[in-house]
């Protein structure tokens, strides 16, 4: 087979976009990083970090609310992911193993419910929730991202239970598993790459979702990281510094559930979308 060799000039050209894109994908995360190392009064200035100080982080961590927010967030992202993935697992399986009636609609309906942006849901949400009592309440948040997280990874599950050969839930039958023994004890095990994929999604809906923390929960202590970010800048003052500061700290989990899930990442994504 002939290979084409690319020319020096076109080389050069593909280097020259690589190094832009990678500049432009590492400027905000840069540009963060150094904001929370200066005083407040020098957040646009455009020099780099002139006054260094950890003032911000003292600040945020030791004057505000932020470990309470944290403590919150953390509560409502466990309970999240945890009910969310075995939701989606089971809900996948299910739609891949097995046929009974509704099951397309049921399929369609998990489909067209991503299609609903999230402001048009606001408020049948705030009104659903203030009737069960469940404002200001972990729970009520837990479920409501739950709404988000399932439908996606259960279509995500489902296409990766495909890619499993029905033959290992067969050996598992005739060795006496019941139909949940056969799913918890073979296929699970063999699914750890689309579970990281699901996890971690269920991961970033609740740890970065703004619009409903904001709109169901309301009074400082109650706030999870998402919406305590907001009371640093809003329309009564801006501390950029203490927001910068803040994300930082807040961006240290995230990093570190991605570096964790990362080696299922693509794995669990390309076989969760070979068969659908």
């Amino acid at each position: 087979m002939r290979t084409h060799k690319r020319s020096p000039l076109a080389s050069a050209g593909l280097h020259a976009a690589l190094l832009l894109g990678t500049a432009v994908a590492l400027f905000p995360p840069l540009w963060l990083l150094v904001t929370s190392f200066k005083p407040n009064d020098r957040a646009f200035s455009t020099s780099l970090v002139e006054e260094f100080t950890l003032g911000n982080y003292d600040h945020v961590l030791a004057d505000t609310y932020f470990l309470t927010w944290f403590g919150n967030s953390l509560l409502v992202v466990l309970g999240t992911t945890v009910i969310g993935v075995f939701i989606a697992s089971t809900t996948g399986y299910a739609l891949s193993r097995f046929r009974f009636p509704g099951m397309r609609p049921l399929l369609w309906v998990l489909l067209v419910t991503q299609m609903f942006p999230m402001a048009v849901l606001i408020v049948p949400l705030y009104n659903t929730m203030a009737k069960l009592g469940l404002l200001n309440q972990p729970v009520g948040l837990i479920i409501t991202y739950l709404t988000i997280a399932v439908p996606f990874c259960a279509w995500m599950m489902k296409g990766f239970f495909d890619t499993v050969p029905v033959s290992i839930d067969e050996s598992g039958r005739v060795d006496g598993l019941s139909p949940f023994g056969t799913f918890w004890r073979l296929i699970m095990p063999l699914a750890r790459p689309g579970l990281a994929v699901t996890g971690f999604y269920t991961f970033v809906t609740a740890w970065a979702e703004v619009a409903y923390a904001t709109a169901f929960m309301t009074g400082e202590e109650n706030l999870t990281l998402a919406g305590g970010l907001q009371t640093f800048v809003n329309r009564y003052g801006s501390d950029w510094g203490s927001m910068t500061a803040a994300a930082v700290v807040i961006a240290v989990p995230a990093a570190l559930v991605f570096g964790f899930a990362q080696r299922y990442l693509v794995s669990g994504m390309t076989a969760g979308a070979v068969k659908s």
